[in-house]
């Protein structure tokens, strides 16, 4: 029976497309005049094809030159120092031998960076962070612009490799795309069991032994880590939005399942390069996107998005704003409980039914688009199935109709919130962003004088000097992408999270980023615009009264319009991103969109509207 869209959804969904309709239909002439009929390599020159194929063994150099069968690229993002990518280390022959298998061939196109959030936390490394992701997506058109490929396998997880790949390889949407996850490690030390002992470390109360004996025991493996940060919010959206195999996303590395799976992508990715318009820029539409913010406020994904899914977007024609993200998170209900937003880790959310479960119940409640194109055929209920082995056979089942524990996963019916907890802000300040899922209710408005400071550590000194004991919102400035690149401010989380439990009102307001485990103290980023770039959070002064109303969206400085604009903004700390790799991000920074234009020095604010024009 057909399911009637839910008009939030319908409606937040056409103005994607009508907004979108110039830029939209650019890109598509693009794919169209860059589209051939048969293999992509057909005609080229001799010397061109030999170069590409010189390396490749015998028996491929037979196939590929007989011109009839397809040519796989796979992009890779292995290194063998993030947890998460190090099992891509023997994807690449994996890939081979299965296409080979299938009469069909398979190169590496290109290696992308891949950096860890995890290690560059508070350190100098995380102001190249949010730009690693346009790396990313240059570094892989750059692979894929050899045009000598059919269709290609995308091998990327965490936080920004996942973005940059959708965005580099809509730049060939002609060619169907198919992403290949590789699984998060196993349960180690429970997420609260970690977020305890960091908290003891921050009182005092505990050694520097202690702490990184907790840390080696939470991340203790190969695989993605297990919390619901950004890298599994990636691996969640990659599977809503029809771009990876149902089912695949949280299987764990080195299982006979795991690897299986990726041999299933290969045989898509061939499947889907014999079929005509089956290109992943044709894929991605209005539809696709709106059921992955859909699926990012059902599952209390990672703010993280609020940026990413914006760019991405735009790599598409595609033009997304935060009222689609705050519209649609008004009428979709929370149906899971992950670390940080609670105690159980990404195992077992999928033990207790996982994706299937979670998108049979939004297409139930007609909140997703059914009627969508995915790398396995026309139509989101594919993915309301599951993977098994039968002996050492692939199979696909229904999943689970029931959670097997409703303390991690529930349906429409019975969820853990009516929303889905990520809001806009608004006020004098600008637009920001803030995730509710974690906040209890008596923790979402504070109204409480400013402690104003210009980076992380600046507010780490003042808690360490005792100067924090007392109601405040932290306003952490100059964290912008055109300031220093946005850098995640995750170190903040402990002192807050101590301050708040021993009574105080505290909030965050930044121009930043925190972490996609973003937790329990209210926290307004991605302010909009930043404090370099006219941004009126320039302005605000230590003592300055600010109101943070998570649940009216209200961010305010409580000044008059007159007392504000009489106000002179703060002079810029001098700028001193030169080492340690920064001073090359220069021209990103200078050219670095607003954060509600998803941040990105590829697709400026230039390019598109202003937010109020995009509604």
């Amino acid at each position: 029976m057909q399911v009637a869209l839910h008009p939030v959804l319908q409606a937040v969904t056409q103005r994607i497309a009508e907004r979108s309709a110039d830029l939209r239909q650019s890109y598509l002439a693009h794919l169209q005049q860059a589209g051939r009929p048969g293999p992509y390599r057909a005609g080229m020159g001799c010397a061109n094809a030999a170069h590409a194929f010189a390396a490749m063994p015998s028996n491929d150099k037979l196939v590929l030159r007989q011109e009839r069968q397809p040519n796989l690229g796979i992009v890779t993002a292995y290194n063998d120092m993030l947890s998460a990518h190090q099992p891509y280390e023997h994807y690449p022959e994996l890939i081979r031998q299965t296409a080979r298998q299938q009469g069909a061939t398979a190169q590496v196109a290109a290696g992308v960076p891949a950096m860890c959030d995890g290690i560059t936390q508070g350190e100098d490394g995380m102001g190249l962070s949010l730009f690693s992701r346009d790396v990313i997506a240059m570094a892989t058109a750059v692979g894929l612009s050899h045009k000598v490929f059919d269709a290609g396998l995308l091998l990327g997880i965490c936080d920004k490799i996942v973005p940059g790949l959708f965005m580099g390889a809509l730049q060939f949407g002609q060619l169907p795309m198919v992403f290949v996850p590789a699984g998060p490690m196993t349960s180690g030390l429970s997420n609260d069991e970690k977020s305890r002992v960091r908290q003891q470390y921050t009182l005092g109360q505990v050694d520097r032994d202690t702490l990184l004996q907790a840390e080696q025991a939470a991340y203790h493996s190969a695989g993605t880590c297990t919390f619901y940060g950004t890298a599994n919010s990636n691996q969640m959206l990659m599977e809503i939005m029809g771009l990876q195999l149902p089912g695949s996303s949280f299987v764990n590395p080195g299982t006979a399942l795991r690897t299986a799976l990726t041999q299933a992508a290969v045989q898509r990715a061939i499947a889907l390069s014999q079929q005509t318009g089956s290109g992943m820029g044709w894929q991605i539409n209005a539809q696709v996107l709106a059921n992955g913010i859909v699926g990012l406020l059902a599952t209390g994904g990672s703010t993280n998005h609020s940026l990413h899914l914006v760019a991405m977007a735009r790599a598409a024609g595609l033009l997304v704003n935060w009222d689609d993200f705050s519209d649609l998170s008004a009428v979709v209900p929370l149906l899971a409980r992950v670390y940080p937003n609670g105690s159980a880790d990404v195992n077992h959310f999928h033990a207790a039914g996982g994706m299937g479960f979670v998108i049979r119940q939004l297409l139930d409640a007609g909140l997703l688009h059914e009627e969508v194109h995915t790398v396995m055929g026309a139509g989101l209920h594919h993915y309301t199935q599951e993977p098994w082995l039968d002996g050492d056979a692939l199979r696909w089942r229904d999943a689970p109709h029931t959670a097997a524990d409703d303390s991690v996963l529930r349906g429409v019916a019975q969820p853990f919130s009516t929303d889905g907890g990520l809001r806009v802000l608004r006020g004098n300040l600008g637009r920001a962003v803030v995730k509710v899922s974690a906040v209890k209710p008596q923790h979402r408005l504070v109204c409480a004088p400013a402690v104003v400071v210009n980076s992380q550590q600046a507010l780490m000194d003042l808690y360490k000097a005792g100067e924090l004991n007392k109601d405040f919102i932290a306003v952490v400035r100059e964290q912008g992408p055109q300031a220093n690149g946005m850098p995640e401010l995750h170190k903040l989380t402990p002192i807050l999270g101590v301050l708040q439990d021993q009574g105080f009102h505290v909030a965050l307001v930044t121009d930043g980023r925190m972490s996609g485990a973003s937790g329990k103290v209210p926290a307004a980023i991605h302010l909009s615009p930043e404090s370099v770039n006219g941004g009126a959070i320039a302005k605000v002064q230590n003592g300055d009264m600010l109101r943070l109303d998570c649940d009216s969206g209200e961010l305010s400085l409580l000044l008059t319009d007159e007392q504000l604009q009489s106000r002179n903004a703060a002079a810029p700390a001098a700028d001193t991103l030169w080492a340690n790799g920064q001073g090359l991000f220069a021209l990103f920074r200078q050219h670095a969109s607003h954060a509600e234009h998803g941040a990105s020095p590829l697709f400026g604010a230039a390019q598109i509207s202003t937010s109020t024009e995009l509604n």
